[in-house]
Formats: structure tokens, sequence, C-alpha cells
């Protein structure tokens, strides 16, 4: 399987977030052989898409000149699309957004309704793209805090989606904190390694892995405390 990671994190190999993709990616190639490209959009020159539409009726042909047609080759060439990116402001990071809205090109103009809403009907074949999110936050749960990127995300993309939302990543580049980061990050290989299997992670796994690593209150003091120290 060819497998495209789009890093969102300006922190690139040191997200917080990428601890946890890097073992999902892990427990995937246990069970088996995969080819793993990881892009981090922060490094790429890519312009903010103007709305002039102009890809949508010229075959794909954008008006920037920039990487965005070589990255969206590299889409087309994948198996699996995985964005990988911390929470911002309840969405993505401005780098991959950015790289998001110009996937553009791979649409026309025409639309279609699908159940009980309208979508552009698709200029390129990306049919055997499956997707998935992985996305963490600095907060101690999970809920009321992932709904606006998990929702951007199922709208954006037709097709096999799988989404895991992690709190409490920064813990992940804590070492003080490996007692409780190591046996996640397991439970993050084993679904990589199910998913790699299966082409799916069940539903309790999923839970698990977004549940908090430590009592909420616990995390909340520490975070407050550090802040507070750093004040």
């Amino acid at each position: 399987m060819k497998i495209l990671v789009l890093n969102g994190s300006p922190k690139k190999d040191a997200s917080d977030v990428m601890h946890v993709t890097r073992a999902f990616l892990e427990g995937m190639k246990e069970a088996g052989t995969h080819e793993v490209k990881i892009l981090h959009a922060i490094e790429q020159h890519v312009e903010y898409c103007t709305g002039c539409f102009s890809c949508m009726f010229n075959g794909g042909a954008c008006v920037h000149d920039d990487d965005m047609k070589g990255i969206l080759e590299e889409i087309l060439d994948s198996d699996l699309l995985l964005l990988s990116f911390p929470l911002y402001c309840y969405g993505m990071p401005a780098p991959l957004k950015a790289m998001i809205d110009r996937t553009l090109p791979l649409s026309s103009m025409a639309m279609r309704r699908v159940g009980d809403r309208y979508e552009h009907i698709g200029q390129a074949d990306v049919s055997r793209l499956r997707f998935m999110m992985i996305c963490g936050c600095g907060f101690p749960n999970s809920a009321h805090n992932f709904e606006p990127a998990v929702a951007q995300f199922r709208q954006l993309f037709r097709g096999d989606k799988t989404i895991l939302t992690i709190p409490e990543t920064p813990m992940f580049a804590a070492p003080e904190a490996a007692g409780v980061t190591g046996p996640r990050l397991e439970l993050v290989r084993r679904a990589g390694r199910q998913y790699a299997a299966t082409g799916g992670i069940e539903d309790a796994l999923l839970a698990e892995i977004g549940s908090p690593m430590i009592p909420e209150e616990v995390y909340a003091s520490i975070v407050n405390g550090n802040a507070g120290g750093a004040s």
C-alpha cells in the first residue's frame, strides 16, 4: 500500500501528534509491506486558493505554479491519504488548510445530488483512495473539541474514512510521561496492525485510544501549574 502523510504541524517531525502517527504506521508495517511518504505542509510552497475556479474549468490546471501540482499527483498515486495534525482553533493548522483548499482541481464545476446534499463531480479518479485523519489536542478530553475538524474531514472526502482523535497529546513529547504514553502508543500500533489487516479499526479500540491517558482534572492541574510557573 502506498501511504501519503500530510503533516499539518509547523513542528514537523517534532509534532506531538506525529508520535501517534508514527506508531500507527509502525503497526501497519508490522502487518505488511507499505510505502510511506511524509510531506510536512509547512515545507511546501503552496499558494492560497483564490477561488477563481480556473482549475475546475480547465481540466485541473491551476493559475499558480507551485508545489501543489506535484502534491496532487502524489495524492492520486496513493492508496491511503493520511492527514496528521494538531487542533488549531478547532480545525486544521493554516499550512495544511491551504493545501486542502488547493485540492479543488480534483473536482469539476458540475454537481450532483448525493443523499440530502449536493457535491461536485470529480474530474480525477480517486476511487482507489482511502482517507484517514489523526488529530490531537492539548485539552484533557475529546468532547466539544474535535467535532468541527471531524465534520469538515467527513465532508471533504468521499468513500472510506477512518478518524483517530487523541486528547492530552503534549504528553507524548514528555519523557517523564512514558509510563502512560507508552501503553497508549501500543494501542495505536495495534490499531495500525488491525487497519492493515482488515481496512478498519474496531470502535472499542478507537474509543480507548481517544480516552484521556490520565484523569482530566490531574492533566488540567499540571498544565495550569506549568502555565503559572512560566508567567
